[in-house]
């Protein structure tokens, strides 16, 4: 017998913290042995984020086409206010509200927070491990072989650095796809990653004889954080699987699976899904199926290149990801990269998708479209939440001056992230962490992965 999973045909939309619960590669006999709850998370309580005002970036990269030209809706020499949370403004010479802050942006690039599809933090404790292996390889003598034997501190240990690693590379929303752990580990995970102060989906996978954790996980992690006496609001349900990222996982039959648990429409999220056939695809395309795309992950495990241009013409809505371990870093500049230049090798065509403004709209509007998110994230559109980053040009890397939107892809990397900000609030200001201590963190890893060795 096959267990379904209800889902409604529009989730709602995550707030800054949310649960969801993720399915592994899923073969038929299986069925949808685990669900995937979407819990939107209300604003903290903890007191609305100062006015901020960026005043005179050289480029804003808005991705609202009726803000700016061109589709990314490009402003030059332009200001970005922030307040209570929000985008309150994007234009030229716009006023500074009595006591904000105003920031001096002059000769840098403003464009939304980049969105991370698809992440595993924990494995930042096996970065560079496991490097000869392809993914059935890696998943045995790495991933396997490492998760049982981190302790519920050393977990927090292992997120925060990895949460902190992305927030300082400018991704400010992440899905985090969870292997299945036990209750004390889910919450010292989650309060390493509400602690970076990222917009986080914490996509929780289980076995069967688990599913009383995701209520539990819920109740007694999340509702918490709700403002007081916020009223709960209805679940909304999404569903995060790995799909045909290995060319053996065809035996598994994935998608007449997913069809079979009624799992198939807007509320799924693939992660990889590069050997769909072209039958596949139609029907992916048809049920509106999200995807996110990794290909560093895909590059470094030998898994293979997704057909993302025969998926773009069917109208796919897909984003990118890094995909923890065996991204082993957090640098969207570089994925974005990959992206561009995988599939113009396959295709040995320079026009193909994704061009450099696509595979831009894809690390931001792209990803929030595929979350159900983009009416909060994803755009610098006024009223939107206000997660935005700021970039520095003035680099050896980056400097100087020819085809902006080309160097952010091409030359950019995460030093170039100058300022980074959640909800209007600081994260990284002039390349620093807000109360953020690198070395402690970094200290703290060390010391966590030795225990780890250790018990090998």
């Amino acid at each position: 017998m096959t267990p379904t999973t209800s889902s409604p045909a529009t989730p709602l939309p995550p707030r800054r913290r949310t649960v969801l619960v993720g399915i592994g590669a899923v073969p038929l006999a299986a069925g949808a042995a685990t669900a995937t709850t979407a819990a939107p998370r209300p604003e903290p309580r903890d007191g609305h984020a100062p006015a901020t005002l960026l005043r005179g970036a050289e480029l804003v990269l808005t991705m609202d086409p009726a803000l700016g030209t061109g589709d990314l809706g490009t402003l030059e020499r332009a200001d970005v206010l922030m307040r209570d949370g929000r985008i309150a403004g994007v234009g030229r010479r716009l006023p500074a509200p009595a006591g904000a802050r105003v920031v001096d942006v002059s000769g840098m690039l403003v464009l939304p927070g980049f969105v991370d599809l698809h992440n595993h933090l924990w494995q930042s404790s096996i970065r560079g491990g496991c490097h000869t292996q392809d993914l059935y390889g890696w998943l045995a003598d790495c991933n396997r072989a490492t998760l049982p034997k981190i302790s519920p501190e050393d977990m927090y240990r292992f997120v925060r650095l990895a949460a902190l690693d992305a927030l300082q590379a400018g991704v400010t929303t992440l899905v985090d796809w969870v292997h299945p752990i036990g209750y004390d580990t889910s919450e010292r995970y989650i309060r390493a990653l509400d602690r970076t102060g990222l917009r986080f989906v914490y996509a929780m996978a289980h076995n069967t004889a688990d599913l009383d954790l995701v209520p539990r996980m819920k109740k007694n992690l999340l509702d918490p954080l709700r403002r007081s006496r916020e009223v709960a609001r209805d679940l909304g349900l999404m569903i995060n699987s790995h799909v045909l990222e290995h060319r053996g996982d065809r035996a598994q039959e994935p998608i007449r699976s997913l069809r079979t648990a009624d799992a198939f429409g807007p509320d799924l999220l693939m992660n990889h899904a590069i050997h769909l056939t072209d039958d596949e695809i139609a029907q992916v395309a048809e049920a509106d199926v999200r995807v996110a795309h990794c290909p560093l992950s895909n590059m470094r495990l030998g898994s293979g290149i997704i057909r993302l241009s025969e998926l773009k013409r069917r109208g796919v809505r897909a984003g990118l990801g890094h995909d923890g371990g065996t991204n082993d870093t957090s640098d969207m500049f570089g994925v974005m990269k990959a992206a561009v230049g995988l599939q113009r090798a396959l295709h040995q065509d320079a026009d193909v998708h994704p061009t450099i403004p696509a595979v831009l709209r894809m690390a931001t509007l792209g990803g929030a479209e595929c979350l159900h998110m983009a009416d909060r994230v994803g755009s610098l559109t006024p009223g939107k939440r206000a997660d935005v980053l700021v970039l520095d040009p003035g680099t050896l890397n980056f400097a100087p001056r020819f085809d902006w939107l080309g160097q952010i892809v091409l030359n950019g990397q995460p030093g170039n992230v100058s300022h980074v900000y959640v909800d209007g609030r600081a994260r990284k200001v002039r390349g620093k962490l807000v109360d953020v201590d690198p070395a402690e963190v970094v200290r703290e890893a060390e010391r966590a992965a030795a225990r780890v060795r250790a018990a090998s």
